[in-house]
């Protein structure tokens, strides 16, 4: 089967080329044949496909949200040359554009869209008003609260812009051209609801993790040695990291934060005297891992509608519990509590609460369980049905 992936950029920027990358590797190895479409970027990764692909977007390229003349050529040329009978789209707006999808779908090919945020129904993709609170007041048509609110970056003429690219792309057009939605959680596909689309064209399959061989030799019985517990993950507002640090700062034990992001150099300044945080920037994945296998445990303190939650996929297959908000996609792959605890997002006095509470608590979960169901196997075989090849295998 000729496979066609679509993500904005090639390189590990976020979980969304995280996974495209990962969804690529995958049906290679099941031998498929795949190509790849993105954006020019520094930090992609070398492609055979990088040809085809259009040039980094710049404020000079205001149309290209709405499908403009290069992404238009340059894609109809990949489409003609590769003639894939499955186009699978990941997070293509703004850098690329859903006229992609329109492009292949006039085409006859088959179009399976994964979806990575809120974007199809939230301007603002993060379902956050300019003053950083859950809003849904752009679930429906009405898409002009992304203005009025200054949703995007607090700023007018962004906001504008994501407006009329919401008009522009809206469910019925989406839906006209877009065979499947994959909702990594049952919580996005409960939103998209929400948003009006169709229950028929919305699938829930959680994503996948690829446990590289570095994970399978942790060991378990370290963890916790060093009397540290962790965050992994982006330094941005909406992932709760000032709340975490807020209280960190107030507890005697020691949080080691693994990332980078908007929020680094400033909250590096801020608690730069504070004995209790270290922060250890930017990690590559096996060293990542490491950090969450030696940790007491590790905090997910989100603040908006996380759609999956992959460190906590992460964190509980090499042996450590979690301490996860209570926010959109991840109560629901932490099963019965027996792998961590939840606490209310964004409540610094039940977070510092909870990680009191976690410090000396023992935890009883399989990690063999976790890699089995959220392992690329298990992932592969419901794909295939969603790509409508049920007795395909992966190997």
């Amino acid at each position: 089967m000729n496979i066609l992936i679509a993500n904005k950029f090639y390189y590990n920027r976020g979980g969304d080329c995280v996974y495209s990358i990962g969804l690529e590797k995958m049906l290679l190895e099941a031998g498929h044949n795949v190509a790849f479409f993105a954006s020019e970027h520094l930090q992609n990764l070398s492609s055979k496909w990088g040809k085809y692909w259009v040039s980094e977007f710049s404020a000079k390229k205001i149309m290209r949200p709405f499908g403009d003349k290069e992404t238009k050529i340059k894609f109809t040329k990949l489409l003609n040359d590769f003639e894939p009978d499955i186009l699978h789209l990941n997070n293509i707006h703004t850098q690329i554009s859903p006229i992609i999808a329109e492009i292949a779908h006039n085409k006859g090919v088959e179009v399976i869209w994964t979806l990575h945020d809120y974007k199809l129904i939230c301007p603002s993709y993060l379902c956050l008003n300019g003053k950083g609170e859950i809003c849904e007041k752009c679930f429906g048509e009405n898409k002009k609260h992304c203005t009025r609110n200054k949703c995007i970056k607090n700023k007018f003429l962004h906001s504008f812009i994501a407006q009329k690219e919401a008009e522009k792309w809206n469910k019925d057009r989406l839906e006209k051209c877009v065979d499947t939605f994959i909702c990594p959680s049952e919580f996005v596909k409960q939103k998209m609801l929400q948003g009006g689309f169709s229950e028929n064209k919305l699938h829930t399959l959680h994503n996948f993790i690829d446990i590289p061989e570095s994970c399978k030799s942790l060991n378990p019985e370290n963890r916790g040695s060093d009397n540290y517990y962790a965050y992994v993950g982006r330094l941005s507002k909406e992932k709760g990291i000032e709340t975490l640090c807020s209280v960190a700062g107030k507890l005697p034990y020691k949080l080691k934060i693994a990332g980078t992001g908007p929020l680094e150099n400033q909250l590096i300044e801020k608690y730069k005297r504070c004995n209790q945080i270290e922060f250890l920037g930017q990690q590559i994945k096996d060293n990542a891992l490491q950090i969450m296998a030696g940790a007491r445990f590790v905090v997910c303190p989100s603040e908006w509608y996380e759609v999956f939650g992959l460190v906590i996929i992460e964190s509980i297959i090499v042996g450590t519990p979690v301490l996860c908000a209570n926010i959109g996609g991840m109560p629901e792959l932490m099963k019965n509590n027996t792998a961590g605890d939840f606490f209310e997002s964004g409540n610094s006095k039940d977070l510092k609460k909870k990680i009191t509470e976690m410090w000396d608590k023992e935890y009883d979960f399989n990690p063999e369980e976790y890699k089995e169901i959220f392992g690329k196997n298990n992932y592969y075989q419901r794909l295939m049905k969603i790509y409508g090849m049920e007795d395909e295998h992966f190997g």
